[in-house]
């Protein structure tokens, strides 16, 4: 019986286009002046040294943007890229800016499973503050009190390898992974939720680049 839902966001709750498009064209001319004005913000120099360490980028902050630009080009899930393009969302969301768009049928569901008893969480590339604030700032209000954990690539570790969704489970005191229940657009996430023991259910909406994958052996619904 399942007692947690987990949840990607990217291609599963809101549209590849909003990640892709909106966020990063969002936060791709601010790189560069965010890490200038913060650089006394530890994650922000932790994320400096690890994109020096990664690249082996030697120069200035152009020289930085440059190497983030690549991986945002190339839709690389890096830490320390995923942790600047958070702070930046989050403050974009908490001015205004931006207001996160979800697929009609998310809010209807998040809150019937809620409703239901069933606990919810998320696991997504995106930073954890990015996160939170993607659900504070959505066009059907604040969400936040309907999730009770948030996970990423930092916390949980990558989302192609089961050791991460083992370390979910443990963190979310699941006595049986076959309690968890892991809804994604992508059919590697769910290969390594399932080797971890969780239930898995494959999301493919029409017009997503994911929307005619082979998700075989888990079961598929074109809507939650």
């Amino acid at each position: 019986m399942t007692e947690w839902v987990v949840l990607d966001i990217e291609g599963t709750l809101s549209s590849t286009d909003q990640v892709l498009v909106v966020l990063y064209d969002y936060a791709r001319p601010r790189l560069g002046p965010w890490i200038d004005e913060h650089g006394d913000d530890p994650a922000v120099a932790d994320a400096v040294a690890q994109i020096r360490e990664l690249s082996g980028a030697t120069g200035g902050t152009d020289d930085l943007v440059r190497v983030l630009h690549g991986w945002m080009d190339a839709d690389q899930k890096v830490t320390p890229l995923k942790t600047l393009q958070g702070l930046i969302w989050q403050r974009g969301y908490e001015s205004g800016d931006l207001v996160a768009e979800l697929f009609p049928d998310v809010v209807p569901a998040l809150r019937e499973w809620h409703a239901d008893g069933l606990r919810l969480a998320v696991f997504s590339s995106g930073s954890v503050p990015g996160q939170v604030a993607f659900f504070g700032h959505t066009s059907e209000g604040d969400l936040r009190p309907l999730f009770e954990h948030h996970f990423d690539t930092v916390n949980a570790g990558p989302k192609r390898e089961a050791a991460s969704y083992l370390a979910i489970a443990s963190a979310l005191g699941a006595a049986d992974p076959a309690g968890i229940t892991f809804y994604s657009d992508v059919p590697a996430e769910l290969h390594a939720a399932a080797e971890a023991g969780w239930k898995t259910v494959g999301v493919a909406r029409a017009g997503e680049p994911n929307a005619d994958a082979d998700f075989s052996p888990h079961p598929v619904v074109g809507e939650l």
